[in-house]
C-alpha cells in the first residue's frame, strides 16, 4: 500500500545511543549512571545528560532518555503496512496464540503465550515469505511487497497482543472464566450464542474507550510505557541485523534465542513430566510429608513457600509473566509486599486462629463451610435462577477463607484507593494539561501528525454504540438476572478508573485491577445474583483492563510510527478473530479433557483462574458482602484496607514536599498492594521465585554486565517462554489427551503425598459431626 502522506524529511533525525565500546546501537535502556526514572512522581529524564554518555544527543528528540535509547526518532513512511502478509501472519499467530493461552489458562500454574513470542516467531517466517513467495497480485494488492519491515512485524505482534487479552488480563479473555465458573461450577449453559456476544461486548468496548482517551495516555511524551520500550528495542533489534561481540558473547540474538529456546522445550520434560519434584521443590515438606506447620511454611502449592527453590520456568513465569521484563524497581517493591504481608502479617493472623483460620490450609483459592468442606453452593441457591436462598444458607453453613485469599480482598480495597490518591496527588496536574494539550508535543508526536491521518473520534464512539448494544443484549437476552441500569453503572467505574489506572501502568509497567471493587459494589446492589455479579464484575474490570491494553498497543504503533487507520483495523479484525477463537478451544476442551476442572484432574487441568472466578461469585454474589463484612461478620475488619489505601499516598505526599529526595520516592502503594494480586491461586513461593529471578537480571546482570543485558535478555525472556509452550502442547497431545502418565516413582509420588499438595495442611482437625464459626449467621 502506498503512504498516506510524504515523510516530512527534516524530521527523520536519527539519534540513537552508540556504545562505545561495541558500536552498538539502540542498547542502552538506561545504566547505572543515567538519569533515574522516579516511578511515583514520574520525574523521569528531567536532569541534565551529562559527558558520562557516550551518546550523540540531537535537539529534536524525546525529552527522556529511556525512550531516547530504546525508539528511533525517525520514520520510513515508504514502509509497507497494510499488507496481504501482515494480515496473514497477524491472523495466523492470533489463532494459535489464543488457542494456547486458553488452553493453558485451564492448567494449574497456568501461564501465558507473551507478545514476544509472537515477534519472534513471526520474523522468521515474515523473512521466509518475503525470500520465496512470487510478488503475484491479489484482488490488486501484492502478495509479496518486498523485504519483511519492521512495521509488518509490530502490527502483526500488536494483533496478536489484543486478541490474547493482553498481559495484564492473563493471556485469555477474561469472559472465559464466567464460562467456566457458570458452565462446569453452577452446572448451566446458554449456548455459543451467548457466549459469542459476551465475549465480544466484554472485549470491544474496553477498545472504543482506549482509542478515546488515546491523547491523554498516548500522545504525551511522559506517557512513557515501560514494555514497550522493551518491545521497540526488541523488534529495532531484530531488523537492524547486527551483530556485536557483547562481555565476550559473540552469539546473535536470533541464535541465543534458538538455543534456549530449545533447551527449555527438552527441560520442561522433566520437572513437568519425568520428575515433577523439581517443579515444586519443596524439599522440607518431603521431609515431613504429615507436618502441617512444616508443610503451611515451606510448601508450594497451599503453603507459603518460604524456601522459593524451583527448577521450572512454569513456576516462575506462571500466573505472573516473565520476571525479566518489569523495572526492577517494580519487582522489589512487588518483593517488600509479600514479605511483609504474606511472610509476616498471613503467619501472625494465621497461628493466632484469625477468621477460624486453623480449620483451613493458610494459602488457598477454595472457599469452605464450617465442616472444613469445600463450601457446597448448590445447598445455598435456587438451582433453576442460580439466585441465594437464605432459609437454606442458615441451615448449612457461612462461609471460610483461606488466610491469603481473606487478605487478598483487603489489598485490592487498598489498592482501589490508592490508586485514585495516587493519580490525583502526583498526576492531576498532569492530566489536565494534558487534556488541555498543553505538554509540547515531542519528535513521535510530531512524526505522526505530519505523515499519517489520524483516526475519527466517532470510529471509536461507533464502536462503544454497537458493543453497548451487544452488552444490553448480553444482560437482557438470556437469564442473567442483571438490570441494564447496573451495566451503565459498571462501565462507569471503568472509565473513572481508566486514567488513573492507564497512568500506573505506563510508568510501571504493573496493572491495577478493579475486580474486587466491583465485586463489593454489585454484592451490595444485586445480592444473591452470582451471574449478575460476575457479569458486572467483567464489565467494570475488564473494560478498564481492555482499555489499557490497547492503549499500551497504541503506544507501541505510536513509537513505531504506525499508520493509526491501519492499526485501528488490527486491533479491532484481532479482538473478533482472536474471541471467536477462545470460544471454540473453550468449548472443544469440555469433551477433550478428562474430567477437566476437577481438583485432582490428572495433567493438572484444574481450572485455578475459573475455581476463584467462581468462589468469588459464592462470595459476592452468592451470599454477598453484607454477610462478609458488614459490622459484626466475620471479615469486617479487613474493611480498614480502605483506610490504609488512601491514606498512606498521602504519607509519601508530605514526606516528598519535606524531602524530596526521601527513599520513599521509589516506593508506589498501587504496586504495592496490587502487585501480588494473583495469590491465589498463585501463592508466595511463585512470586518469591518471580521476584528473585526478576531482581538477578534486571538488577544485578543488567548492573554489572549490562551490555550483555542489554542484547539477550529479552530473547533469554522469550526462548524461556516459547520452549515452555510447545513442551506443554506436546506433553498435552500425547499424554494429557490420551490419559497415559509418567511409571509411578519416588520423583513424582513424593510431592503427591505431601499435605501441602493435597490441601490437608491444618492446625485443627475436625471430628465426624463436629463444626466451627460462630453459634449464629
Amino acid at each position: 500500500m502506498e503512504p498516506e502522506k510524504d515523510a516530512d524529511k527534516n524530521l527523520s533525525v536519527s539519534n540513537e545511543f552508540v556504545d562505545v565500546e561495541t558500536g552498538d546501537y539502540n542498547a542502552q535502556l538506561s545504566t547505572s549512571k543515567s538519569p533515574e526514572f522516579d516511578p511515583v512522581t514520574s520525574n523521569l529524564g528531567k536532569e541534565i545528560l551529562t559527558d558520562e554518555y557516550a551518546a550523540v544527543v540531537v535537539e529534536d528528540d524525546s525529552p527522556y532518555p529511556e525512550v531516547r535509547a530504546a525508539v528511533p526518532s525517525s520514520d520510513d513512511s515508504s514502509l509497507p503496512q497494510n499488507t496481504i502478509r501482515m494480515w496473514t501472519l497477524g491472523l495466523i499467530f492470533t489463532t494459535i496464540g489464543c488457542a494456547l493461552n486458553l488452553l493453558f489458562s485451564l492448567h494449574q500454574p497456568s501461564i501465558i503465550i507473551t507478545t514476544f513470542v509472537t515477534s519472534i516467531l513471526a520474523w522468521p517466517v515474515g523473512l521466509l515469505w518475503a525470500r520465496f513467495l512470487p510478488n503475484v497480485k491479489i484482488f490488486g494488492a501484492p502478495l509479496n511487497p518486498g523485504p519483511f519491515n519492521i512495521k509488518e512485524h509490530a502490527l502483526i505482534t500488536i494483533m496478536a497482543n489484543v486478541a490474547y487479552g493482553g498481559m495484564t488480563a492473563g493471556g485469555a479473555a477474561y469472559a472465559t472464566d464466567i464460562f467456566l465458573a457458570q458452565n462446569r461450577f453452577y452446572k448451566s449453559d446458554f449456548g455459543w450464542g451467548f457466549d459469542l456476544v459476551a465475549i465480544w461486548s466484554t472485549q470491544c468496548i474496553g477498545f472504543a474507550l482506549g482509542g478515546i482517551c488515546r491523547r491523554v495516555l498516548v500522545y504525551p511524551a511522559s506517557m512513557i510505557w515501560p514494555q514497550n520500550l522493551v518491545m521497540s528495542t526488541f523488534l529495532t533489534n531484530m531488523h537492524v541485523n547486527e551483530n556485536h561481540v557483547i562481555n565476550g558473547w559473540k552469539i546473535s540474538r536470533l541464535n541465543f534465542f534458538g538455543i534456549v529456546g530449545v533447551t527449555g522445550f527438552l527441560w520442561y520434560w522433566i520437572p513437568g513430566y519425568i520428575w515433577t519434584g523439581l517443579s515444586s521443590f519443596a524439599w522440607p515438606t518431603w521431609i515431613a510429608p504429615n507436618n502441617p506447620k512444616v508443610n503451611q511454611v515451606f510448601g508450594s502449592t497451599t503453603g507459603l513457600g518460604l524456601l522459593p527453590i524451583t527448577f521450572d520456568w512454569e513456576q516462575i513465569s506462571g500466573y505472573v509473566g516473565s520476571p525479566l521484563i518489569p523495572p526492577a524497581s517494580a519487582l522489589a517493591t512487588i518483593g517488600l509486599s509479600m514479605i511483609l504481608i504474606f511472610w509476616s502479617v498471613v503467619p501472625a493472623l494465621y497461628y493466632t486462629n484469625t477468621w477460624y483460620s486453623k480449620y483451613m490450609p493458610i494459602s488457598s483459592s477454595s472457599s469452605y463451610d464450617r465442616y472444613g468442606k469445600d463450601y457446597d453452593v448448590q445447598k445455598i441457591i435456587n438451582t433453576k435462577t442460580l439466585s441465594f436462598n437464605n432459609e437454606e444458607y442458615k441451615k448449612y453453613s457461612p462461609l471460610f477463607l483461606s488466610t491469603t485469599f481473606a487478605i487478598s480482598y483487603g489489598l485490592s480495597f487498598a489498592s482501589m484507593l490508592a490508586t485514585l490518591v495516587h493519580a490525583v496527588i502526583f498526576h492531576g496536574k498532569d492530566i489536565v494539561q494534558q487534556v488541555k494539550r498543553k505538554e509540547k508535543p515531542d519528535v513521535h508526536m510530531r512524526l505522526m501528525q505530519q505523515n499519517y491521518k489520524e483516526v475519527p473520534e466517532w470510529w471509536f464512539f461507533g464502536v462503544f454504540l454497537v458493543f453497548f448494544g451487544l452488552a444490553v443484549a448480553t444482560v437482557r437476552a438470556w437469564p442473567t438476572e442483571m438490570p441494564v441500569w447496573a451495566l451503565v453503572v459498571a462501565l462507569i467505574i471503568a472509565i473513572i478508573f481508566l486514567l488513573p489506572c492507564g497512568i500506573i501502568f505506563a510508568l510501571t509497567n504493573i496493572s491495577v485491577g478493579l475486580n474486587v471493587v466491583t465485586e463489593f459494589i454489585v454484592g451490595y446492589m444485586l445480592p444473591g445474583k452470582p451471574l449478575a455479579m460476575m457479569f458486572f464484575k467483567t464489565f467494570g474490570y475488564i473494560t478498564n483492563v481492555q482499555a489499557v491494553t490497547f492503549v499500551q498497543d497504541m503506544k507501541l504503533g505510536h513509537y513505531m510510527k504506525i499508520a493509526p487507520r491501519v492499526l485501528f483495523a488490527a486491533q479491532f479484525v484481532g479482538t473478533i478473530w482472536g474471541s471467536l477463537v477462545q470460544v471454540a478451544v473453550l468449548r472443544w476442551s469440555y469433551s477433550a479433557i478428562h474430567e477437566l476442572c476437577e481438583p485432582h484432574q490428572s495433567s493438572n487441568y484444574t481450572c485455578p483462574n475459573g475455581r476463584v472466578f467462581f468462589n468469588a461469585s459464592i462470595i459476592w454474589g452468592v451470599i454477598g458482602p453484607q454477610r462478609q463484612f458488614s459490622a459484626g461478620q466475620i471479615y469486617n475488619k479487613i474493611l480498614y484496607f480502605f483506610v490504609l489505601g488512601a491514606a498512606l499516598p498521602v504519607v509519601n505526599w508530605l514526606i516528598l514536599k519535606k524531602w524530596p529526595n526521601s527513599f520513599v520516592r521509589w516506593l508506589n502503594w498501587p504496586v504495592f498492594f496490587s502487585g501480588t494480586g494473583m495469590i491465589p491461586p498463585a501463592t508466595p513461593y511463585n512470586y518469591a521465585a518471580y521476584c528473585g529471578v526478576g531482581l538477578f537480571f534486571g538488577y544485578y546482570v543488567k548492573r554489572k554486565w549490562f551490555h550483555w543485558w542489554s542484547k539477550y535478555n529479552y530473547s533469554l525472556s522469550a526462548g524461556l517462554d516459547i520452549g515452555l509452550a510447545w513442551s506443554m502442547v506436546i506433553i498435552f497431545l500425547t499424554t494429557t489427551l490420551t490419559n497415559t502418565s509418567f511409571p509411578t516413582w519416588w520423583g513424582n509420588s513424593i510431592v503427591q503425598r505431601t499435605m501441602d499438595t493435597q490441601g490437608t495442611a491444618v492446625l485443627k482437625t475436625l471430628e465426624k459431626g463436629e463444626s466451627f464459626g460462630p453459634s449464629s449467621w
